[in-house]
């Protein structure tokens, strides 16, 4: 930190030089990353390579589908909040990934599933779908809506 509290560069040991973020969006950003991970990142810090994470619009858009289907399906002589239908349908699209061979973990309470051949584990969540799975979710959510009769609000149309 400079005499102002200011960050002074790289590794000052400032809150803000524990993590140094490239998004990978263009040469340039590329350049900086290699630049940075070369000269000048401290010894013995790691570089580490993610997939991109879902974007607000796949989260918005998935959030109006499933409030779509919440409003519309009966599940069990009744219809579920909004929540409770979100970890079944997550549920749902994880036991697809799962027979596709890349699972996606859970663990939590138990209710029976949407088809009735199993039980849902609930706790899955959707705050670590990376941007690939989340686009995944929406074309499950598309087809399981289809298969149910599921009118799309145009909240849910507006994403597209």
């Amino acid at each position: 930190m400079d005499d102002r509290g200011q960050c002074a560069g790289m590794g000052c040991g400032c809150e803000g030089c524990d993590v140094k973020t490239f998004i990978l969006a263009h040469e340039q950003a590329r350049r900086g990353a290699a630049d940075y991970a070369l000269r000048q990142a401290p010894d013995g810090w790691r570089v580490k390579f993610t997939p991109p994470s879902k974007s607000r619009d796949q989260e918005e858009r998935y959030h109006a589908m499933i409030g779509d289907i919440a409003r519309q399906y009966e599940f069990m002589g009744g219809k579920l909040h909004v929540e409770d239908m979100k970890r079944l349908l997550v549920d749902a699209f994880a036991r697809v990934r799962r027979d596709q061979g890349t699972p996606l973990h859970h663990d939590g309470r138990i209710l029976p599933s949407l088809d009735g051949k199993g039980f849902v584990q609930l706790g899955l969540q959707t705050k670590e779908f990376r941007k690939a799975e989340a686009t995944e979710f929406i074309e499950f959510l598309f087809a399981w809506g289809s298969e149910h009769d599921i009118v799309w609000s145009e909240r849910a149309e507006a994403y597209a």
